[in-house]
């Protein structure tokens, strides 16, 4: 409240002071983001402010802009105004010779001259990218592929600063290789073929690099209904030459020797369950996490090929198998295998995500054509994951794992953890050498290829805890254990508000012992405000302060009915949208009852700012509500000369089209009028009489009335627009077409152009045409009556033919009734030859 009351009495004497014209006055406060500002950390957290410490100050605003010349009353050892402000802390270049690398066994770690780093970190903001929220490593490190590693900033609120960096990919970087296979049933073609592969598969890994590992695991589902099956036989032998079921087993930690590997999946025993799905995500979450069992090294490509031929369940599914307690992220490993499969729910997606990040391990799901487009969305919601498909018998898993990993070492992708309150983009020309463009992802790299970004940052607001405003972030590329650490301090206060500074004094005698002194101005302590914490709230009502809150002395509302008087001083009303301001000496101002077009303020920001109850267009642009362009040229025809086309006004950046006596006219740029009449009635009859010796002028009518032009006769009218021709055409007593067109030169003079020829329709016959008519319906009986005739002829000889046919075939005697049969029956013995 105090600061409102001082931000008042300040406004109130420079109006005094400096301003003749109260109203001037106002204008130059509205129009100033500084000037409404009490205190100096709300000065220094409003972009392109500065503040004045100076005791004696006088009237005149603190908060001001020193880029503006009348405000530079300030003795410059008095300005606050920080700057942001880096400073590199560690900067090593990026490693790019290979001989300056030397493997030392299967720590991971690297020796050789070298230097010695030691790191301590503590996120104040969250968690790291890569860890917990708190950790401290002291180790030798030779591979560097970002550059500087850890930088610290000063900065202000909405001031952005562009941090620069680097990126390379270094020579024969380290690779962890963990192969983690499905060894369900239906994948035992597959883990024979892989025990195979497992030399080719080192080999192969070892021409891209000589410091390669290998590790393999393996996993089923849990050991509960309805996942397998419990009853005792079967969860010894759950199918034919199958071992029990499990949930999952690191067989093999990270190593260089190939032929272990190969018979640690040799010896891999497959199991059987009963769903579909498989309990993937528990052995995902435990190969990620369990970093010191699987061998994972802190500085080494780390690769996670996950090999199946079925879905996966998910956070939730563990319920049907009774298990509710979600799963918590930690390593549960013990001889190798994984203890809390039945205690844990299986992990979420967004689980798996974060854990990948923080140990920034790169997930290859190898799978089966038939589960290619469930795993591929899968990748999509995991960083730095990818999809191929695998063959129904892993034969191509060499082949698979050397093409993944060109695609993910070929591109390189920055992220960031900071908070909401720090906003980053990022802008990289990548190899080429034009203009950087907004982008956090570069590809088609190669080892060596050196890659520039720059981080522009912004600090969009001052969390509200003092604790936030100072956070420690990363900007790191995805899948690699690499990043820049950023601490960043945010300028939301000034030091003078701190103790210990000379500007700084409790109970000061400068504020009636009743407040603090701060970088020049008095905080009051309760009941106690005005400038100098001059005014108690206990005899607020014992004076008369009302008059210095009325604007004139014929009101009788004080701070115009929006605020409260204190102390001869308004204090403006607080709106529930804190982007509303009250504001003036007399509460007589705001910012957001200007007038609106299509429900926006001053129509947008884009157009224009509420100021004072009016809106103050920005350049380009008017109107009570900014709504209009300032130009005429959107009402300019391409090439036109007028306005409108001279038949409009140019109202809001659009035409508005005039009605004449002519008629109305129409088009953007007022150009048509449909019905005006031009005038080729006019010249109508006298071009008829002069070319065509038609119509209603004839002889001496025609010469004597067709003075003001003689027609030029041409082959074909071309209406040229342009040229400001106007073209006629009408149909004369014959039906005959004529066109003509016309132009005036100068004032008086007109030139008509007409065709030599009318375009009339063709003579019609109609005698011929009913003759022709009555002909062919004659013609055409004859011809049905001639039709009817032969099918009638040809059905007639048909049916006798058939008569005649019928009797030839006859079997009886005609003389005889065929119906007729006697009464008597006469046989022949066949033995009896009449003897």
């Amino acid at each position: 409240m105090s600061s409102h009351i001082t931000l008042c009495f300040v406004i109130l004497f420079c109006a005094v002071i400096h301003n003749t014209n109260a109203q001037g006055f106002l204008d130059k406060y509205t129009h100033n983001p500084c000037i409404s500002k009490s205190s100096c950390r709300e000065c220094i957290r409003t972009k392109s402010c500065a503040w004045c410490m100076k005791e004696d100050f006088g009237d005149s605003p603190r908060c001001f802009e020193p880029s503006v010349p009348s405000y530079r009353q300030c003795p410059e050892e008095f300005i606050v105004n920080p700057d942001n402000e880096e400073k590199i802390l560690f900067g090593r270049n990026l490693t790019r010779a290979k001989k300056m690398i030397t493997a030392q066994s299967d720590e991971g770690y690297f020796s050789g001259a070298g230097y010695q780093e030691s790191y301590s970190y503590s996120s104040s903001s969250g968690s790291s990218s890569y860890g917990q929220n708190s950790y401290s490593y002291s180790q030798t490190r030779r591979i560097v592929q970002i550059s500087p590693q850890r930088v610290s900033l000063k900065m202000r609120v909405n001031e952005a600063h562009k941090l620069h960096f680097q990126y390379a990919q270094a020579e024969d970087y380290p690779v962890d290789l963990y192969y983690l296979m499905d060894l369900s049933k239906s994948m035992e073609d597959d883990k024979e073929k892989l025990s195979i592969l497992g030399d080719l598969l080192s080999q192969t890994m070892r021409n891209i690099t000589s410091n390669f590992r290998l590790g393999f695991g393996s996993f089923v589902d849990k050991v509960l209904m309805p996942y397998v099956s419990t009853i005792p036989k079967k969860l010894e032998h759950p199918c034919d030459g199958c071992e029990a079921p499990y949930g999952y087993k690191n067989h093999m930690a990270l190593s260089t020797d190939t032929r272990t590997f190969s018979e640690e999946v040799r010896k891999a025993a497959v199991s059987g369950n009963l769903d579909a799905p498989e309990g993937g995500f528990d052995a995902i979450m435990q190969a990620v996490v369990c970093r010191q069992q699987i061998g994972w090294r802190h500085e080494a490509r780390r690769l996670l090929v996950f090999s199946t031929d079925a879905g996966f369940h998910y956070a939730g599914d563990g319920k049907l198998g009774g298990v509710i307690e979600p799963n918590d992220g930690l390593c549960h490993l013990e001889r190798n295998a994984y203890t809390h499969s039945t205690i844990l729910d299986y992990p979420s997606i967004s689980q798996i995500n974060e854990k990948v990040k923080e140990n920034a391990i790169n997930i290859i799901f190898a799978v089966t054509s038939t589960q290619r487009d469930v795993y591929e969305k899968l990748s999509q919601q995991i960083e730095g994951s990818s999809c191929a498909t695998l063959s129904n018998d892993s034969s191509n898993v060499v082949e698979l794992v050397k093409e993944e990993y060109s695609k993910i070492t070929s591109a390189i992708e920055m992220k960031d953890n900071a908070t909401g309150s720090i906003k980053i983009k990022y802008y990289s020309a990548c190899l080429d050498n034009s203009k950087p463009t907004e982008t956090n992802k570069c590809d088609k790299l190669k080892v060596g290829d050196i890659v520039s970004f720059t981080a522009e940052i912004v600090v969009t607001s001052c969390p509200e805890n003092p604790a936030e405003w100072h956070q420690t972030f990363q900007i790191y590329p995805v899948g690699i254990n690499e990043s820049l650490i950023v601490d960043l301090e945010m300028l939301c206060s000034c030091d003078c508000e701190r103790q210990g500074h000379k500007m700084f004094e409790l109970k000061s005698p400068k504020c009636n012992s009743q407040g603090t002194y701060k970088c020049g101005v008095c905080e009051c302590y309760d009941k106690y405000y005005g400038r100098r914490c001059e005014c108690s709230s206990e005899d607020t009502f014992t004076k008369d302060f009302a008059k210095g809150c009325r604007s004139d002395n014929t009101t009788k509302i004080d701070c115009s009915g929006r605020g409260i008087c204190q102390c001869g001083v308004c204090e403006c009303n607080k709106r529930e949208r804190p982007d509303e301001v009250i504001s003036g000496r007399f509460c007589e101002c705001d910012n957001f009852s200007c007038d609106r077009h299509n429900q926006l303020l001053c129509s947008g920001e884009e157009h224009g700012t509420c100021e004072c109850g009016v809106c103050i267009c920005k350049p380009g642009w008017m109107g009570p509500a900014c709504e209009c362009r300032n130009s005429t040229d959107t009402c300019m025809a391409p090439g036109g000369k007028e306005i409108c086309s001279g038949h409009g006004e140019c109202e809001c950046g659009s035409c508005k089209c005039e009605v004449t006596t002519e008629g109305r006219y129409s088009g953007r740029f007022c150009e048509k009028c449909p019905t005006c009449a031009k005038r080729c009635d006019e010249f109508k009859n006298c071009v008829q009489c002069q070319v065509y010796k038609t119509g209603p002028l004839k002889g001496e009518d025609c010469a004597s009335n067709c003075t003001l032009f003689t027609p030029i006769e041409v082959e074909k009218i071309v209406h040229d627009e342009e040229n400001d021709e106007q073209l006629c055409q009408f149909y004369d007593e014959d039906d005959c077409k004529f066109v003509f067109k016309y132009r005036e030169v100068g004032s008086e003079k007109i030139e008509v152009h007409a065709e030599k020829e009318r375009k009339c329709p063709p003579k019609v016959f109609v005698l011929g045409i009913v003759l022709a008519v009555i002909a062919a319906i004659v013609l055409f009986g004859l011809a049905i009556l001639l039709l009817w005739k032969l099918f009638t002829t040809i059905h007639d000889r048909r049916e006798f033919a058939r008569f005649e046919k019928e009797r030839m075939m006859a079997k009886w005697d005609t003389g005889e009734n065929p119906i007729y049969k006697q009464a008597t029956s006469t046989f022949k013995n066949p033995t009896y030859a009449g003897k």
